[in-house]
């Protein structure tokens, strides 16, 4: 992502979890303020509050098993404050509907109920299971 960034001349922030708290906090003030128009943040930087009011788009680039913690994270950009209009229909939702999908097919799997895979065809079950 940064060497494509880098490649197109596009200005961003970057943030992971060697970034000091301060350092966060300022990034967070100058791209809320500012025109820098990308923000890269690791998940493993989070835990500190960081509330990116000036975000039109959340895109998870290395989604994370937790989904609570990507949903804390994403969230953080639609806060008291928002400016900007948030855009929907992303691959970012595709990637939280298929998400829901197979969470919803491993609740199914373990409480034995298999009604969510009963009415699942082939291709989506082959999908859901990335072959």
């Amino acid at each position: 992502m940064v060497k494509r960034l880098d490649a197109e001349n596009i200005e961003y922030y970057k943030i992971t979890g060697e970034t000091s708290k301060q350092k966060r906090m300022e990034l967070v003030k100058q791209f809320n303020e500012g025109t820098v128009p990308v923000f890269l943040i690791s998940l493993k930087a989070g835990g500190v509050g960081l509330n990116l009011i000036g975000a039109d788009m959340v895109i998870h680039y290395d989604p994370w098993w937790n989904v609570a913690v990507q949903n804390q994270a994403t969230d953080r950009a639609h806060r008291i404050g928002q400016t900007k209009k948030v855009v929907k229909n992303t691959i970012e939702e595709k990637i939280l509907k298929l998400q829901d999908s197979k969470r919803d097919l491993a609740d199914s799997i373990i409480s034995g109920d298999n009604v969510g895979m009963s009415s699942m065809s082939r291709d989506e079950l082959m999908e859901l299971l990335g072959v």
